[in-house]
């Protein structure tokens, strides 16, 4: 897998193109680590062996282990072999790492970046720096330093050498801060580099800003969102503000939304001759900004490329729509509200109004596919997704964007992580009715269920736990269609898992009472019944649950009293049908009244041949074994006869009437000992799939024994002769299925065939 993804490493991924092999090699790699190392005395990993990476390549697998979760104190231990995985831009957000791990794996790199944000346990930022400074190679190295949502220690900083504080990094230029602890004392030691550029101290408790002053020549960028401690009158914070000569970006947002701070109308109406160099100011959620301060400002500065103006109401100045190279956040249009949701992923409060917004717009998106926009709220919801009031309006945009066929030009990869993050929230937020109903509705598209690859196992459980509390008719419908095309998507082992849990079958069989009591024929009832019918194929368990919830009596009525609709009949039926092929279970279905009802639908001019199709699949299982049967031998001849007689008589339908994950259910009806009427029933059906997709089911045939059973059938001199022309009918299909799927071998075969 190394040796894959170095030759691969410069492919970047697209929504509309396969993931990059570089990208699949890496996350194997982090899958793989416990075959790949050996444990170190301290519990850590060490690769066995590994060649010496392009340092890219180093980098890109750590990154790759934080993002997956797999990155800890055990496996981080990888990097200490700085010899063959060096390490320049280290990336280990949100990982948990204790000091000793930190300090053993990545210190020793001479790195150029280090992303630290966010990273739990007892990791704090008197640690890093602690260990950053023990490395003098590093100390000239660090260019970019990230520590945002961190706890510093600062007293553990105090009684440390007087290196150890920011200053001790002499090559930063790039610092973020945001949301740590930082302090007045720290914010003079850090003033003091010699190189800083960018500087980011939003939502820390720093109360004054004189410092800055020390980097005046220096700092081109500064992010100040948020600041509420500061103790400073607004006409001073101007005044340090307007002495930062090489400032070209400045943030002053504020996502409290909160009235006020004169200081950003002081500076919005300074005029150019306020901090001339300035080429981007973000005052979002600030509501003294107007339009007519807007409107001055824009036209002092003739080389302004982003204003950020969201939740402040002065979005839809007249200035601004006229400059083609001005980027605006804002909600007045389209333009603004996307540039929102880019600029802010690191801000809840800004990305749930953009969101909010964005809603409101998408309610008018007829027949657009836009996945650029679907994107931008997917990025939303990974980055807030503990957060509900992101995940409600977020999960309401994604229905917009996807709705009816709007889903259906989305590249599926994009749409498969965007069902994921609906799954996540349906998971986080399962008593929230009201995002429940906006996932459920995402999920209810044909696009998503039939096409878009994602967990459908998960989806069922997570759909089946909202079915259980609520009673909503329309969400009801789109549950259970949601259910029933799920349930057919999985594979055996998932159903069968699934069925496990009696809980769903109570939940399903419920509804088919409710709507049977009622006597109604809507979709709900069709669904739930199809998702019934998926549910119990080839699932023992399941069709065990089903006879424990009296399913069979209710069936039993359910045939009485939809005895007009065919299409109800033919998916009860084929439950049914699931139930006898499960030999443990044909006692239960011993009812004589029961099997006398089945009987009259095996023919007739009013029974369509799909309802008695299912019919004699049922008898011809529960007769298949003479010494189970308990009931009177004589019915059990007149059953056969009767089988064998109707058969005959179906003709086989145009449209396709069943499909099946295996023929295997049928072996046991094929012996040469089975009476001709269930052998009969068997070919039957087996001739009705291959007929109607040979492909698929010749090659079944082939890959699970059954043409041998055939053969078997058609060589006997007892089989019946209808038994035997059909078993010769299918092997015929299954020949020309492999003279038309390898022409080479035909050609072979018919020489072959023409000398002897």
């Amino acid at each position: 897998f190394i040796h894959l993804s170095l030759l691969y490493g410069n492919e970047t991924y697209q929504e509309s193109c396969p993931v990059a092999l570089s990208e699949l090699c890496l996350a194997q790699v982090c899958l793989s680590l416990d075959s790949l190392c050996s444990t170190q005395p301290d519990g850590s990993l060490r690769l066995s062996w590994a060649p010496l990476l392009p340092q890219e390549m180093a980098d890109q697998l750590l990154h790759k282990m934080a993002a997956q979760g797999t990155l800890n104190d055990r496996t981080v231990g990888i990097f200490r072999s700085c010899e063959q995985l060096r390490l320049r831009r280290a990336c280990v957000r949100s990982s948990p790492l204790s000091a000793e791990a930190f300090r053993l794996a990545l210190c020793p790199h001479r790195l150029q970046e280090l992303d630290a944000s966010g990273v739990p346990g007892g990791l704090t930022g008197a640690h890093i720096l602690s260990g950053l400074a023990s490395n003098p190679e590093c100390r000239a190295s660090l260019q970019k330093l990230t520590l945002s949502r961190l706890q510093f220690g600062w007293t553990s900083l105090e009684v440390e050498e007087e290196q150890v504080g920011f200053s001790s990094l002499q090559g930063l230029r790039t610092l973020n801060l945001a949301n740590t602890d930082l302090t007045d004392p720290f914010l003079e030691d850090i003033c003091t580099l010699p190189r800083l550029e960018v500087l980011d101290i939003s939502s820390t408790p720093v109360t004054e800003l004189s410092a800055l002053l020390g980097c005046r020549l220096t700092l081109r960028s500064l992010t100040a969102h948020g600041l509420r401690q500061l103790d400073m009158s607004p006409a001073r914070v101007i005044s340090i503000l307007s002495q930062l000569h090489a400032l070209r970006h400045l943030d002053l947002s504020d996502d409290r939304f909160a009235s006020g701070d004169e200081a950003v109308r002081l500076l919005l109406e300074g005029g150019s001759g306020i901090l001339p160099a300035l080429v981007s100011l973000d005052v979002s959620g600030r509501k003294k900004v107007t339009e007519g301060t807007v409107t001055a400002f824009v036209e002092g500065r003739r080389g302004l490329l982003f204003l950020g103006l969201l939740a402040t109401g002065a979005g839809s100045c007249d200035v601004l729509s006229g400059k083609d190279n001005l980027k605006v956040t804002g909600e007045a249009n389209e333009k603004q509200i996307c540039e929102s949701l880019r600029r802010y992923r690191e801000r809840e409060c800004f990305t749930r109004e953009a969101l909010v917004h964005l809603y409101q717009l998408t309610n008018d998106m007829y027949d657009q596919t836009r996945p650029d926009i679907l994107k931008l709220v997917l990025g939303g919801m990974q980055n807030y997704s503990e957060s509900l009031h992101v995940q409600l309006v977020a999960s309401a945009c994604v229905f917009n964007l996807t709705n009816q066929d709007m889903a259906v030009g989305m590249p599926h990869p994009l749409l498969s992580a965007v069902v994921h993050q609906v799954l996540e929230a349906m998971r986080s937020f399962p008593s929230h009715q009201q995002l429940q109903k906006n996932c459920l509705l995402v999920l209810c598209s044909d696009t998503i269920l039939q096409d878009v690859p994602f967990d459908r196992f998960k989806a069922a459980k997570l759909v089946m736990n909202w079915l259980s509390g609520h009673v909503d008719r329309t969400l009801q419908r789109m549950a259970v269609a949601v259910i029933s095309i799920l349930v057919a998507k999985l594979s055996t082992e998932q159903t069968t898992q699934l069925g496990a849990d009696i809980f769903v079958m109570k939940q399903l069989l419920g509804i088919v009472q409710q709507k049977a009591m009622a006597g109604v024929v809507d979709s709900t009832l069709k669904f739930a019944l199809s998702a019934l019918w998926n549910l119990t194929d080839e699932t023992p368990t399941a069709s065990r649950h089903f006879i424990q919830c009296q399913g069979l009596e209710l069936y039993e009525e359910v045939l009485e009293t939809y005895s007009s609709e065919s299409s109800i009949q033919q998916k009860v039926l084929g439950l049914l049908n699931n139930i006898a092929e499960v030999e443990e279970l044909q006692a239960d279905m011993m009812q004589e009244d029961m099997l006398e009802h089945v009987v009259t639908l095996l023919q007739g001019p009013q029974v369509e041949v799909g309802v008695s199709y299912f019919a004699g699949g049922i008898l011809a299982h529960l007769t298949s074994r003479q010494d189970a049967w308990t009931l009177d031998q004589g019915l059990r001849q007149t059953i056969l006869e009767q089988l064998h007689a109707a058969i005959l008589t179906w003709a086989l339908p145009e449209r396709e009437m069943v499909s099946y994950r295996s023929f295997r259910p049928f072996f046991s009806l094929l012996q040469t000992s089975q009476p001709a009427g269930v052998q009969l029933w068997a070919v039957w059906a087996m001739r009705l799939v291959c007929t109607q997709n040979g492909v698929q089911y010749c090659h079944m045939l082939q890959v699970e024994g059954a043409v041998e059973l055939l053969k078997t059938l058609s060589f006997d001199l007892d089989t019946h002769s209808n038994v035997r022309g059909m078993a010769e009918s299918i092997l015929g299909m299954v020949e020309r299925h492999q003279t038309t799927s390898n022409p080479l071998r035909t050609q072979t075969e018919k020489g072959h065939h023409g000398r002897s």
